[in-house]
C-alpha cells in the first residue's frame, strides 16, 4: 500500500548522509546459465570499489529466459526480462542480450568491458539529477521517498523501489555453468513501481511504501534502492539507498 505523505526532508537527509556522494546506478542483466556472464557478475562487484567518491549502485538483474537451456536460475523472474525488453526499444535494439549492462538507464554495453563500463560511470556522475532520499518512517517498517529539483525539461517521472542482496552464491549444476559457483552482489530481490508525478503540477512528491522482507534474506546483506527515472527516456536522474 502507498499513501501519499509529506515529511520534513532534515530526518531524511541525517538517515541516509552516505548519498551526499553522486549515486550513479549500473544495472546488469544476467544469468546463471549465461557462461558469458561470470565475468560481468565480477566486474559488477567491483565497481564500487573503483570509485571511492561516487555512490555506484549495483543491480544485478537476472532474466528468465536462459531457465530453459537446463538450469533454473533462482534469482531470475519474468520482470527484469521485461526490463531488459524495454530499454531495448529504447534503445533501438533488434534483441536483447546477456550479460548486458546499462549505466544510469542512458547507454548500454557489453557487461564485461571494463573500460567502457569506467568511462559511463564517469559520464553519469557529471550529469544534472534530481535529489532523492529513502529512509524510515520513524521506527516503523514503513520507508518514505522523496524526490525534489528534478533536472530541467524532465517532466513525468517514475520512482522505483528496489529491494537487493549481496554475498549470494550458487552452485550450478546443470546448463553452460555447471560445475562453477558463481557469486553475485546487488542481487535485485524485488522491483515496484512507488508512484509517478508530473513535474508540472508539483516540484516535489513524497510517498511511503511498506517494507516486506523474506525470511530468506539476510538483512545485513540487504539494501533499499530508490529509483528515479524519467519515463520518455528511461533516463536515472536520482537514486538513493539505505539499509532496512
Amino acid at each position: 500500500m502507498i499513501t501519499r505523505v509529506i515529511l520534513p526532508i532534515f530526518a531524511f537527509a541525517v538517515a541516509c548522509g552516505a548519498q551526499m556522494r553522486t549515486p550513479v546506478v549500473v544495472e546488469l542483466f544476467t544469468s546463471d546459465g549465461c557462461s558469458s556472464c561470470p565475468p560481468a557478475d565480477n566486474l559488477l562487484a567491483r565497481l564500487p570499489g573503483m570509485f571511492p567518491d561516487l555512490d555506484v549502485i549495483p543491480l544485478s538483474e537476472h532474466v528468465d529466459y536462459w531457465n530453459q537451456q537446463g538450469w533454473k536460475d533462482r534469482f531470475s523472474a519474468p520482470l527484469f526480462s521485461m526490463r531488459q525488453q524495454d530499454y531495448g526499444r529504447v534503445f533501438g535494439l533488434e534483441q536483447v542480450y546477456t550479460p548486458e549492462m546499462i549505466v544510469n538507464g542512458t547507454t548500454e554495453f557489453n557487461g564485461s568491458d571494463v573500460a567502457r563500463a569506467r568511462q559511463e560511470i564517469v559520464k553519469a556522475a557529471s550529469s544534472e539529477r534530481a535529489a532523492a532520499t529513502i529512509g524510515r518512517a520513524g521506527s516503523s517498517s514503513t520507508i518514505h521517498l522523496h524526490v525534489e529539483k528534478a533536472p530541467k525539461g524532465v517532466r513525468n517521472i517514475d520512482v522505483f523501489l528496489a529491494i537487493t542482496e549481496s554475498n549470494l552464491e550458487t552452485p550450478v549444476e546443470r546448463g553452460e555453468n555447471a560445475g562453477r559457483r558463481l557469486r553475485y552482489i546487488g542481487v535485485v530481490r524485488h522491483l515496484s513501481s512507488v508512484g509517478h508525478f508530473d513535474t508540472k503540477k508539483s516540484a516535489s512528491y513524497d510517498a511511503d511504501a511498506r517494507l516486506t522482507l523474506k525470511p530468506e534474506w539476510r538483512a545485513e546483506n540487504v539494501k533499499l534502492v530508490m529509483l528515479v527515472q524519467d519515463r520518455s527516456t528511461r533516463k536515472i536522474i536520482g537514486a538513493a539507498e539505505a539499509r532496512p
